[in-house]
């Protein structure tokens, strides 16, 4: 802090610019203070009035420090693949000193990152975290083709203006990056707008700001963007789990029922058989994978790029497996049980077993798609259980009550049916997990 300096005829510009350069880049947020005699009387102040004569008073330094959470938060974002960037109107040492603390990658040195330490070239100590800090009076003498190439190098942008931030998210989105920007102003809802997702702060930030943005933060914590990515990664995970599971059985009952056509033989399954088996599985099967808990270790993957297929080639791999299993299994057991003499409703009952449990048991191999149940836990998705059991049930009175065979055109089987139902099942089972075992086992693949 200087003292007053009324009275001296000079001021040392010099001496308290490299006193701003110091408390800011020691992450303080820098006033200047000055002071003026009026005549006695004056009720008004105009421009004119504070344009000259004012005697420097002092400098203060206030700090806001970045919150424990958040400094976690941005950790977790870069484990996760998303590069996280400052734009701020602040200081440029000050952001450095910020960036510095909550763990930011400045980028590399490079020659416009240079340009940076202008205004601190004597300050080689602190050059190091400024000459990776852009101002936006740098910004202004880059040209388009020169910001994104810089845009991906630097984490931290100083003294910006708002319509630069709208320029830099551009530059980003040109870039091929998916662009999540945060605001509470009104002068950044062209930049919320603009963004692939806009995030506006709930409690500080303006109405315009919040009607221009995607999402509002009601904490106006960024740890909060983290959980929402850390929690979207696992509705999308749990997403494609349902799908990898419900294909093989839309694939199989189509596929059984249509070669049959084709062949000109007996139906494997009938029509409300088949409407029995969507029906249930879909709802006490399926549903349930949407209570699955996120995977360990779901944000130290990296970022999907959104332009890559819902399924990727091992999961669609691993459809077409289970979809041959099940067809296979189901006409495989109708053969069998037709030649041992058995009635046409017994053996399509075995068919719509063969199915429905070999669904079930394939259920436990999605709720990883590539750890084992045991992994992730076997009990950790009570809902999932609970599914099973009920699904068992009504297969059990689909099977062996009266009103049920009626209605399904089903028969009660015995034992020796139900070992080889459940010998298909579990095969399935087994198949899928060395599958996964063997991808574990590829270079790069999660363990």
């Amino acid at each position: 802090m200087f003292g007053d300096q009324e009275g001296q005829s000079t001021l040392d510009a010099d001496l308290v610019n490299h006193r701003v350069d110091e408390m800011a880049a020691d992450g303080l947020r820098v006033l200047a203070f000055a002071r003026v005699k009026l005549p006695p009387g004056t009720t008004s102040i105009a421009h004119q009035d504070v344009a000259r004569g004012l005697s420097f008073v002092g400098l203060q330094g206030m700090i806001d420090p970045p919150r424990p959470e958040a400094i976690h938060a941005v950790r977790a974002c870069q484990t996760a693949g998303i590069r996280v960037k400052m734009i701020t109107g602040d200081h440029a040492g000050t952001a450095a000193a910020i960036a510095a603390q909550i763990g930011l990658d400045g980028g590399s040195g490079n020659t416009m990152a240079e340009m940076a330490v202008h205004n601190v070239a004597d300050q080689k100590d602190r050059a190091g975290q400024q000459d990776r800090v852009l101002t936006g009076r740098m910004l202004t003498e880059l040209s388009d083709t020169e910001l994104r190439d810089a845009v991906d190098k630097i984490s931290v942008f100083a003294r910006v203006a708002p319509e630069q931030k709208l320029r830099l998210v551009k530059a980003l989105q040109h870039q091929g990056h998916v662009v999540a920007m945060t605001g509470d102003g009104v002068n950044d809802a062209p930049a919320l707008r603009r963004a692939d997702i806009g995030v506006a702060m709930g409690i500080t930030g303006t109405e315009v700001a919040k009607e221009a943005a995607d999402m509002v933060l009601i904490d106006d914590n960024f740890s909060t963007i983290e959980a929402a990515i850390e929690e979207g990664r696992g509705v999308f995970d749990n997403l494609v789990k349902f799908i990898t599971w419900t294909m093989p059985t839309s694939i199989a009952e189509g596929l059984v029922i249509m070669l049959a056509v084709f062949a000109g033989s007996m139906l494997p399954i009938l029509p409300v058989q088949a409407l029995w088996i969507n029906m249930t599985t879909a709802v006490l099967l399926g549903l349930t994978l949407a209570f699955e808990s996120k995977e360990p270790g779901i944000m130290e993957r990296p970022s999907r790029d959104p332009s890559s297929p819902l399924l990727n080639r091992t999961l669609v791999v691993r459809i077409l497996i289970v979809s041959a299993l099940l067809i296979a299994g189901s006409f495989g057991l109708l053969t069998w049980e037709l030649s041992l003499g058995k009635s046409d409703a017994l053996a399509r009952t075995v068919v719509v077993n063969v199915i429905v449990f070999g669904e079930l048991f394939y259920l436990f191999n999605c709720r990883s798609l590539t750890l084992s149940m045991f992994a992730v836990g076997v009990f950790s998705n009570r809902v999932l259980l609970v599914g099973v059991t009920l699904m068992a049930a009504l297969q059990l009175a689909f099977t062996y009550v009266p009103v049920m065979n009626r209605a399904f055109s089903s028969e009660p089987i015995g034992l020796s049916e139900w070992s080889l139902i459940l010998g298909t099942s579990t095969l399935i089972y087994f198949v899928v997990g060395f599958e996964k075992w063997m991808g574990r086992r590829k270079p790069g693949q999660a363990s």
